[in-house]
């Protein structure tokens, strides 16, 4: 079908309502937006679906999620796990509740049974939910830390991770065969509550999550007596993590806790800042304020769903931004050393990290004797990483991406940054005891291995061109790899589709362990690493730079270097 026709179709069901179809009518003379809208469905990326709400094919509305749920509800039965039911989660996004409320009807009229709770919850709320409550399957309504035009559909199966790529291919699959309109089964919440098919999660769930979260803490008694003193200044964005994570803070021992008021207020148009994205400085200035105010140590802000955390520390000239990977060897560090203290470390310490974090973090596992591996960008590998390992009697002590996501514990099988926050706290009341902030703690991890800096360029490619020029441009680096970047020569070319390791410029290829994921690691001569990945839920094609350096101001010179290369040159290849 033509994005014409998928239009005209949309156009005439009765199952749009006013709004909506006034929404299509008004751009019945653009054929460039109806092809924008209607060209392919939204596809299963690292996180499921996510895209800008509108109407249309390739949009998030009710009518998408409606679809996608019943391909869902379809797979849960086949599978035999209507009896144990799906978890249905949402954040404080605009249409979030809505949305959420429609899966759900979806999955009632299917015979499923249904626990969804009774307002926004964090990410990993709901992956434990789903283990705690023995549920086949589970349904989060959001869009992490997306701008505020977009919201998304994660699906998580029954070990609380995000769903299986097998899995993800058969709803896919069976949801595109499902006509939009006439395909699918609704009922309301009030039938589903009468059919017995209809849970509601609340406080009950909080506080099981919470004592799960607690049992992570690694605070010795120095550490406990610091925290009292310590200042933190914390953010939700408007988001999920406004009542769980100064909860948590609090029974961590932590009595100075600081609120940004303005942004404690849930709302999904995020009117206090440009995007709701704790990686960007900018969302962080009333946070700044009022740390500069009260003269607080530590601000902390968690995403609108409350898996993904940032941090500024105090330094010499205010406070300053610790990027995602030096949060993640901070927090490996610290608990190594912590459990070291606490004679709490397993016979058999694990570390994970993606393809995309720094090697620092290796680096750091390895003088210590933790084994390290690596998975592809996102949380459902790393999830499958931590079962394997579980299998061979190996303990995982962190998990972590780049992009702000970390996780401890066996609480969840999902990035958690109510967990993060308190180890994040207690990591800095560790160094407080020794009369160190954290910004004093990377630089002298620093000290000790090295110079590295790290930076990830997006190049913005929107739409349907978009997609096409980021696999062109994937084709042609795989056909005619880079030979140098910006003026450093490659030493070898990684190949992650195929799993193939090709040296340059003799060509001789190995084997590298890891297949399956579009991303392409190019090693320098210099030992810098350059990769190059498509988003799996973002238009943007993302180029990730690693560089290590005996001294700080040639590492940067590396990182500005490079930077210009992605920049100014990607697009022109």
């Amino acid at each position: 079908m033509t994005p014409q026709e998928s239009y005209r179709q949309w156009l005439a069901s009765p199952a749009l309502d006013k709004s909506e179809r006034e929404e299509l009518l008004a751009i019945e003379n653009d054929p460039k937006e109806i092809e924008e809208r209607f060209f392919a469905p939204l596809e299963f990326g690292t996180a499921g679906l996510r895209g800008v709400m509108q109407t249309g094919l390739r949009c998030m509305n009710r009518h998408i999620v409606r679809r996608t749920t019943q391909a869902l509800a379809e797979l849960v039965v086949k599978e035999g796990g209507a009896k144990q039911g799906v978890a249905v989660c949402y954040d404080t996004r605009n249409n979030s509740e809505a949305f959420a409320r429609e899966a759900a009807c979806v999955l009632a009229a299917n015979g499923v049974a249904v626990r969804i709770f009774d307002g926004p919850r964090p990410t990993p709320e709901l992956s434990f939910a789903i283990r705690r409550y023995g549920c086949v399957a589970g349904i989060n309504i959001t869009a992490s830390h997306n701008p505020k035009q977009y919201n998304g559909y994660k699906v998580y199966w029954s070990d609380g991770a995000q769903l299986p790529p097998h899995h993800a291919d058969v709803v896919a699959r069976e949801r595109d065969k499902v006509p939009v309109f006439d395909g699918i089964r609704l009922t309301t919440a009030h039938e589903a509550q009468t059919r017995g098919l209809w849970t509601v999660m609340g406080a009950e769930t909080d506080e099981a999550y919470l004592d799960e979260v607690f049992a992570q803490s690694l605070a010795n008694e120095e550490t406990k007596k610091a925290a009292k003193d310590l200042k933190i200044v914390y953010t939700p964005f408007h988001g999920c993590g406004r009542e769980l994570v100064p909860r948590i803070l609090r029974r961590a021992g932590f009595e100075k806790i600081l609120c940004v008021e303005e942004q404690m207020t849930p709302d999904g148009d995020f009117p206090t800042v440009k995007s709701p994205n704790p990686e960007n400085k900018e969302g962080f200035v009333l946070a700044i304020a009022l740390a500069e105010k009260e003269g607080a140590d530590l601000i902390i802000g968690t995403d609108p769903d409350a898996d993904r955390v940032g941090i500024l520390v105090r330094g010499k000239d205010g406070f300053i931004p610790v990027s995602g990977n030096q949060t993640g060897v901070l927090l490996l560090d610290y608990i190594i050393k912590a459990r070291r203290q606490t004679d709490t470390m397993p016979d058999k310490p694990a570390f994970i990290k993606t393809i995309v974090t720094t090697p620092m973090a290796a680096a750091v596992a390895e003088r210590a004797g933790v084994a390290c591996y690596d998975t592809f960008t996102g949380f459902k590998f790393m999830a499958e990483k931590i079962k394997e390992l579980e299998g061979r009697g190996e303990k995982f002590l962190l998990a972590y991406e780049e992009s702000y996501g970390y996780l401890a514990g066996d609480q969840a099988r999902d990035k958690d940054a109510v967990v993060a926050s308190m180890l994040i706290a207690e990591m800095a009341a560790f160094y407080a005891v020794k009369g160190m902030t954290l910004y004093d703690a990377i630089g002298a991890l620093y000290e000790e291995y090295g110079q590295y800096g790290e930076e990830t360029v997006n190049l913005v490619m929107p739409g349907k061109d978009g997609i096409d020029k980021m696999k062109a441009l994937m084709k042609r680096l795989r056909e005619k790899p880079l030979t140098e970047v910006a003026g450093v020569k490659t030493a070898a070319m990684l190949d992650y589709l195929t799993g193939k390791r090709r040296e340059l410029p003799d060509g001789a290829v190995t084997e590298i362990g890891l297949s399956g994921s579009d991303v392409l690691c190019y090693e320098l001569s210099d030992g810098t690493l350059y990769l190059v990945r498509p988003s799996g839920t973002e238009p943007k094609l993302k180029v990730y730079i690693m560089a290590k350096a005996d001294g700080r101001q040639e590492c940067d010179r590396k990182l500005t270097d490079f930077r210009a290369f992605a920049m100014d040159k990607m697009a022109q290849l």
